[in-house]
């Protein structure tokens, strides 16, 4: 299964709608194996986003978001979830129209649960705003990455302007201090 998801994953990077024929031919294994496996194309496709899921969550893992300024650490955040945006952006977007809303949902938990302790931290420092909920906050930051991929996609906006917007828009939504954003941003 795990040939499996490493070809759907490579052949979907390169080929968005690419059959499970093709991803079967790329694995080394029949069509009727992959569909052994999984019944049908949306569920591999599925099971490929838990994959780069947990690939994103490792990276976030990685970035220590424990340590430091929490305004630097939820950089360190955007970072993480970017340098997986990049390496999977359409499959990232095909992935979002086929989605199911409370598979998306549980598979965004560990993702969500990280940025809710991170601006926990940052709220208790007083680097992030208390006015509003923290999960307000949280809904805000994922759907301004959202929007922030979904632009690039679309070609509206280069990536790196769209790296730079996104980093400033979530200091300011977090209520950072305005007169530290452009060193923090230009930290990173």
């Amino acid at each position: 299964m795990s040939a499996i998801l490493l070809a759907a994953k490579e052949v979907l990077v390169a080929q968005p709608h690419a059959g499970v024929e093709d991803i079967a031919a790329a694995a080394g294994v029949s069509r009727q194996t992959v569909y052994a496996h999984f019944k049908t194309r949306e569920a591999l496709i599925a099971a490929v986003i838990d994959v780069i899921t947990g690939e994103a969550v490792a990276e976030m893992d990685a970035a220590h978001l424990d340590e430091g300024p929490a305004a630097a650490a939820l950089l360190r955040l955007l970072d993480a979830s970017w340098r997986t945006l990049q390496r999977y952006p359409q499959l990232l977007s095909i992935a979002a129209t086929a989605a199911d809303v409370d598979a998306d949902h549980t598979r965004h938990q560990p993702v969500v649960d990280h940025l809710d302790r991170l601006l926990t931290r940052g709220r208790h420092s007083g680097e992030f705003t208390d006015d509003v909920p923290t999960s307000w906050l949280a809904t805000t930051v994922v759907t301004l990455g959202h929007a922030a991929g979904d632009a690039v996609n679309a070609g509206r906006i280069a990536l790196p302007d769209a790296t730079e917007a996104l980093a400033r828009s979530v200091l300011r939504v977090c209520g950072v201090d305005p007169t530290t954003i452009t060193d923090l941003v230009s930290g990173c």
